[in-house]
């Protein structure tokens, strides 16, 4: 059976990167297809000082971005779904969908993946889904950086052979090497804030989108 990919995340804005990520991983993991899922209240970081875009555009956006594949899909369970966006909610609502024989492949960066020890119950996201990380060529200095139980995980869970990521429905860890895009949300947002464009960062129907709501404006 084919895995499903996931591709969580704020995506304020969506950008080039990120959709990069999710195709060279559909591809080297051969994913059936990647669902990009977006926080309707990501807790970690509304908290902040910043402002996030309201859950509207930001999933305005990812249609947008995505409409021209085929293999991509926009899942909004986690803005139609009240309270803090915790990944393990979202991943028990896709086993009751989907099964529990059903692979799915969680895809994150290496940043992402240092920082899983502060998501909520972290430790049972395994039991529902495997964790594809994605490292730049040449990068392997995050691997030294991962706090005590989250090396544990990795030295337990680390797969080599993609393929693994089929045979079961999750508790994997495999690592993926990509192209190298230096591209962020913060980036582009910082573009717009300073007058400047993000052509080329983001696609042009994100682009266009942002143009039209005023977004990201100082």
């Amino acid at each position: 059976m084919s895995a499903i990919g996931i591709l969580g995340g704020t995506f304020d804005p969506i950008h080039n990167g990120h959709l990069r990520l999710a195709e060279e991983m559909r591809e080297h993991f051969g994913l059936a297809s990647v669902r990009l899922i977006p926080a309707g209240d990501p807790w970690q970081k509304s908290r902040g000082a910043r402002q996030i875009a309201k859950a509207g555009h930001r999933q305005a956006m990812i249609r947008a971005a995505i409409a021209s594949n085929p293999d991509f899909t926009l899942d909004d369970r986690e803005i139609r779904r009240e309270g803090p966006s915790y990944t393990l909610d979202t991943l028990l609502a896709l086993r009751s969908e989907l099964g529990a024989t059903t692979p799915l492949v969680w895809l994150m960066g290496s940043d992402t993946f240092l920082g899983m020890p502060t998501w909520h119950r972290w430790h049972e996201l395994f039991a529902y889904a495997h964790v594809a990380v994605a490292e730049r060529a040449g990068n392997t200095s995050w691997r030294n950086a991962m706090a005590a139980g989250l090396s544990d995980e990795f030295d337990d869970r680390h797969v080599a052979d993609p393929a693994q990521l089929n045979d079961s429905p999750g508790g994997r860890i495999a690592i993926f090497t990509m192209t190298a895009l230096d591209i962020s949300s913060t980036a582009v947002r910082s573009h717009l804030a300073a007058g400047r464009s993000p052509r080329y960062l983001v696609p042009d129907a994100v682009l266009d989108y942002i143009a039209t709501h005023q977004l990201y404006r100082d």
